[in-house]
């Protein structure tokens, strides 16, 4: 999780929500992203998303099997669909993520049914340092507007 933390302090930096993705695989870190919506004006630029395709490039295959997904805030839905197609084998987020969260939003129960692949989720791993991240920098744009 510190490197995915690293990589949402960067994205901080760039003037984007802090939220950053590390992929590893065998005890090896495979790739990394942090968002990257606003500066490469694209939607689905989220860390997840970066770190995903990145990953597949150096693995040479869209499948990520055996991979787990570290990732400093609890996926949105795209994310989440990125990540069945992805084969990963596990999920491990910080902070919850209430209002698009997938996994809050099926209830906190897990993956909907149905889906084609499923794979094992922890959250809250390092969740205050992960939220602090958060709202420290909505609180530095909320005062900046002032």
């Amino acid at each position: 999780m510190g490197h995915a933390i690293r990589r949402a302090r960067a994205a901080s930096r760039r003037g984007e929500i802090p939220v950053g993705a590390v992929v590893v695989r065998e005890g090896r870190l495979l790739a990394g992203g942090g968002n990257r919506s606003i500066v490469a004006r694209d939607p689905t630029a989220h860390a997840e998303i970066v770190a995903l395709r990145r990953a597949g490039r150096r693995a040479g295959n869209h499948r990520l099997t055996g991979s787990t997904l570290y990732v400093t805030l609890e996926p949105c839905l795209m994310c989440l669909g990125a990540m069945v197609h992805a084969r990963i084998s596990s999920l491990v987020f910080g902070a919850s993520d209430p209002k698009v969260g997938a996994i809050s939003s099926f209830g906190g129960k897990g993956l909907p049914s149905g889906l084609n692949h499923r794979f094992a989720m922890h959250g809250g791993v390092r969740a205050s340092e992960c939220a602090a991240l958060l709202r420290d920098f909505f609180r530095s744009r909320r005062k900046s507007k002032t």
